[in-house]
């Protein structure tokens, strides 16, 4: 199981999603409130943030437990964006623990991150190849490969999500996906939460801290959110 978060709103840096709060992704890489599987995600992290001098996200990732990197605090700070989204991972039996397996994966335009699991029987001839053998970079695949037929982001994902939670009725399917001016995410087998801000707002596995406002997406949902404001959620 893995924990992530995400921003959409006005610029601000990465570490309002990791160190700052009282239960960012950086404590909840050792200490998560509501996961439901496993108790530590030490199996790598990673974060991706858009900067307008570049036409692609930036991307930083790494196979360590994230409180083992001690360029990451700063590195956090001065990566700010108005579109973030950052992972802990805690890998999946069997799984490779490996930089190309952890999220943020990306293609183009786009971020993805999973938590949770999936047969791999279930995601592989929903997408040509992989970056690598987990079943998170394939369930990647699949939606960046159809992203590029022309799909939005949040038919994209729903299509994925529903075909393989189909396939492996045990999957574990919250996906967390953005385009640097929208953002979608599934929940399908664990908690996903959104709070409104008044510059934006956050989406994450589990609260990032005990402010008011943070609201359960419920179970087979897709959320859907744009930088002009506002959230959607609709049944998967």
């Amino acid at each position: 199981m893995c924990r992530h978060a995400a921003w959409l709103g006005a610029p601000r840096p990465a570490a309002t999603l990791i160190h700052e709060p009282e239960h960012g992704l950086h404590t909840q890489s050792y200490a998560p409130r509501r996961q439901r599987h496993g108790t530590v995600n030490a199996d790598g992290f990673g974060m991706g943030w858009y900067d307008p001098a570049r036409a692609e996200p930036v991307r930083y990732r790494r196979s360590i437990p994230i409180w083992a990197d001690a360029n990451l605090p700063a590195l956090a700070q001065v990566a700010r964006s108005g579109c973030l989204l950052a992972a802990v991972r805690c890998a999946t039996t069997g799984m490779p623990v490996e930089e190309s397996a952890t999220a943020p994966f990306t293609d183009g335009l786009w971020l993805l991150s999973h938590n949770g699991r999936v047969a791999r029987e279930a995601v592989r001839d929903l997408a040509d190849d992989a970056e690598s053998a987990c079943d998170s970079a394939w369930l990647a695949a699949a939606v960046f490969q159809r992203l590029r037929t022309g799909l939005d982001l949040g038919q994209s994902v729903a299509e994925v999500v529903v075909k393989a939670g189909a396939r492996d009725p045990g999957a574990r399917l919250n996906l967390l996906a953005c385009d640097g001016a929208s953002l979608a995410a599934t929940v399908w087998g664990d908690t996903l939460f959104h709070r409104p801000a008044e510059d934006g707002l956050l989406v994450a596995s589990e609260p990032l801290d005990d402010l008011p406002g943070w609201q359960a997406v419920p179970e087979r949902s897709l959320l859907l959110a744009g930088s002009s404001g506002g959230v959607c959620v609709q049944p998967l």
